[in-house]
């Protein structure tokens, strides 16, 4: 009978460290403990990303779902899409810009589609990071991974990483980021002309 309870005891302890782990993985970084989660290089640890799963509702944001709606919320992380018809609703995880004066809000829309896209620093990143590359070709050292959603707005894109690690953390210079298997879905429910909200 001992043996059993202190396996009962055992399991319980486990599952109850196993259960509390996302809780923790969740928690937003506090100024006090020296995390600092603005990192400008990815490969240094960094303890916890923050990425919020609620679903919404797509009417306090939009007046109609024509050509399809695309709601990124900054502060939680995480983009929202809604089919024409509204039949169709997905959330997926994401990365956000670095530092506010890197992000945009607002109202745009989809202008460009691109499977394989190329990439060029935009002035400002070569400003800033010289030592990187005038141009990466479509591949696996892309940074806009394997799709991209051209927006109205100038140098701002939806698009895939091969860095999967950056995806709920603020670690973009102004983009939004997606896993590749969630932009490749993403940009075939999309079409040029679909609406985008960034709050």
């Amino acid at each position: 009978m001992t043996k059993t309870l202190d396996r009962r005891s055992f399991i319980g302890a486990a599952g109850a460290a196993i259960l509390a782990s996302p809780a923790i993985a969740q928690v937003a970084d506090e100024p006090s403990t020296g995390t600092v989660e603005i990192e400008k290089d990815i490969s240094q640890a960094v303890r916890r990303n923050i990425s919020s799963f609620r679903s919404l509702d797509w009417r306090p944001y939009f007046n109609n779902l024509n050509n399809g709606a695309v709601l990124v919320d900054i502060s939680s992380r995480a983009l929202h899409f809604w089919s024409a018809d509204g039949a169709t609703y997905k959330l997926y995880p994401s990365s956000v810009p670095l530092t506010p004066d890197l992000t945009k809000k607002g109202r745009t829309t989809v202008v460009r589609k691109v499977e394989g896209p190329t990439w060029r620093p935009t002035p400002s990143m070569k400003k800033r990071n010289p030592e990187w590359p005038d141009f990466v070709p479509a591949g696996p050292d892309n940074p806009l991974g394997t799709h991209a959603l051209y927006l109205s707005w100038t140098y701002y894109r939806i698009h895939g990483t091969h860095d999967t690690r950056k995806i709920g953390r603020r670690s973009s210079n102004g983009c939004i980021g997606l896993y590749n298997e969630h932009i490749a879905q993403l940009f075939s429910m999309t079409k040029v002309g679909t609406q985008v909200l960034l709050i």
